[in-house]
């Protein structure tokens, strides 16, 4: 129970922090769409709370972003949400079942989760060509799941393993250590 509570408060500040982040960059879109900041909380969320925590986190960051302040819009708030469900799913589930909870095994879990949810924000983009009118491309689907994202890309395989490690050190978070580690420590 005390374990639920816990994950439930740190859910909702996951949340509330997808809420803000984006107005420290959003002022300017193109650097806002660059460094993805909705998508650090919710990868941290299904890191520290658990796959079904990330979840729905991401489901709901984006609509409720959308419905509070009419930002991202509709249509891109819509994608958003099933990417980044699909990330706060992939990482904590991958991780989560990592047989050790080391560097190496955040590192697959997060490249995972960041391109099952690229993948994933493709697919919903192409079934809404109807509803946007819009055709997606190919090349729309590069520049947007890749190339204008490096930068939050990069941001993402630098911030996340950083903060684990520094949690880890801290005694919030424990990765895992081998029996011979535990042993010589």
């Amino acid at each position: 129970m005390k374990q639920n509570t816990k994950n439930l408060v740190l859910a909702a500040m996951f949340l509330a922090i997808g809420l803000v982040l984006p107005f420290f960059t959003g002022q300017i879109p193109q650097i806002g769409s660059m460094l993805l900041p909705m998508h650090l909380p919710v990868l941290l969320c299904g890191l520290l709370c658990g796959w079904q925590y990330g979840a729905v986190v991401g489901l709901v960051l984006p609509m409720l972003r959308y419905v509070l302040f009419g930002m991202p819009p509709l249509l891109t708030a819509v994608a958003m949400s099933f990417e980044l469900l699909t990330y706060g799913l992939v990482i904590g589930l991958l991780y989560s079942r990592s047989r050790w909870k080391c560097i190496f095994s955040l590192y697959r879990s997060l490249l995972a989760a960041m391109v099952a949810g690229r993948v994933v924000w493709g697919v919903v983009r192409v079934l809404m060509t109807g509803v946007a009118g819009e055709p997606f491309t190919w090349q729309l689907f590069l520049s947007g799941a890749l190339l204008t994202a490096i930068p939050g890309i990069i941001l993402q395989l630098v911030f996340i393993p950083a903060l684990m490690v520094a949690l880890d050190k801290t005694g919030i978070v424990r990765f895992s250590r081998k029996k011979t580690e535990a042993a010589q420590t």
